[in-house]
């Protein structure tokens, strides 16, 4: 089998020539194609075809069409996801159906410390819900048990932790909650793409996830949700136009379509499904196995310079796992004067963010980072550390996005 040429990859993006990104765990870096691809659908599809265009260059079908190319990155078949939305709205919908799905339950049990989002969302319907139909609890990841998942309809766990890049067990858990008659959603916002796992024959009820990150979709991209096959038949909480049976018939009773198009709501943007689709075509013809190897060795690079830093070993603590086995696609660090040193960071080129309370985050996209890039980061560091240049005033100033 032909190895990776990651370095022709690395070419299919626009990186500047003067900065090492590090950040592609929050925004990934744009795709050649992907502009071209937005030139081409506004100014030769919109201002040509104009409404037509939803016929002509089947832009209705996209949601359907991007989700079933996410599918296969994610280890899903064709036919149960669907590009819509934001991943917070997605896990709206899913959560409302486990509590459909599982009805004589109504706990949903999350990891305390889980993004703080999904947090948002599960106690939002909670609170519309009322509490005899819809309670929330948050538990220590280490423990979940089949004892403590009793009497919880869902289970809802990130795949891999925003803060610390810890990569769950998705079989086991999955395994374990489901012998507790639990359902699962795991939260791929930090791993798909990034990492290679198998949602269907780890035998997982929904996923939510968005493109924006390791799929490189683009600002706001949308999310998407995935829902397996025995599921297709739960109701969408949000019903829309864009999830009936026959759209265009303009019926006043709502009748869910087949399979997962009926958890489509209202119309989606074309340019940002356009633009998704554009990004993902930078997976084509790739094993998520291959780019999993490539993230870990570099990911391992970095965590050795880290080991080898007398400085580093000093001022900075390691809080991502070491064993390949736990590990996402980022190294966090957790470190005194944790936000003036990512802005120090950053100014000298090298693109990181900042997680209260003190973790700097090093995101690696194996599709585009080099091993000369978690070289650079660590060279900044220890300079940015010993020079105690995050001292700065400037370095203290804090923006609305950190």
């Amino acid at each position: 089998m032909r190895a990776v040429d990651f370095d022709k990859l690395r070419s299919r993006f626009h990186l500047p020539d003067d900065k090492v990104y590090l950040d592609g765990n929050s925004l990934g870096a744009l795709p050649r194609k992907t502009e071209a691809r937005l030139q081409e659908v506004i100014s030769r599809e919109w201002a040509d075809e104009l409404v037509s265009g939803w016929n002509t260059k089947q832009w209705i079908d996209l949601p359907l069409s991007v989700g079933d190319h996410i599918a296969p990155i994610i280890g899903a078949k064709q036919g149960t996801v669907v590009c819509c939305d934001s991943l917070s709205i997605n896990l709206f919908k899913a959560l409302n159906a486990c509590l459909e799905v599982n009805e004589g339950r109504s706990l949903i049990t999350l990891e305390d410390g889980q993004f703080p989002t999904d947090s948002y969302i599960a106690d939002g319907l909670s609170q519309l819900l009322g509490s005899d139909r819809c309670r929330t609890q948050a538990v220590d990841i280490a423990a979940l048990t089949p004892e403590t998942l009793s009497e919880s309809a869902v289970l809802l766990l990130s795949h891999v932790d925003y803060k610390s890049g810890t990569l769950r067990d998705m079989d086991a858990i999955t395994t374990m909650a489901q012998s507790a008659g639990c359902l699962v959603i795991w939260d791929l916002a930090h791993s798909a793409g990034a990492v290679d796992m198998d949602l269907e024959a780890s035998h997982v009820d929904f996923a939510v996830g968005c493109t924006y990150k390791f799929l490189n979709g683009g600002p706001g991209a949308p999310g998407f949700l995935y829902v397996a096959e025995r599921h297709h038949d739960v109701q969408n909480p949000l019903p829309g136009w864009m999830g009936h049976a026959r759209l265009f018939d303009f019926e006043a009773k709502y009748e869910a379509a087949p399979g997962i198009k009926r958890f489509l709501t209202g119309t989606q943007s074309v340019l940002a499904l356009s633009a998704v689709s554009a990004s993902l075509s930078v997976f084509d013809g790739l094993a998520m196995r291959d780019v999993r190897a490539q993230s870990l060795a570099l990911t391992q690079h970095f965590i050795n310079l880290w080991e080898q830093s007398s400085i580093l070993q000093t001022h900075a603590t390691l809080v991502t796992p070491t064993d390949d086995a736990l590990r996402g696609s980022q190294v966090s660090l957790a470190l005194d004067n944790a936000f003036p040193v990512s802005q120090a960071l950053i100014a000298d080129g090298v693109i990181v963010d900042f997680r209260e309370p003190d973790i700097v985050r090093f995101g690696f996209s194996p599709l585009y980072n080099t091993f000369s890039d978690a070289e650079r980061a660590i060279e900044s560091l220890e300079t940015v550390l010993s020079s105690e240049r995050y001292l700065r005033p400037e370095f203290q100033i804090r923006s609305t996005v950190t």
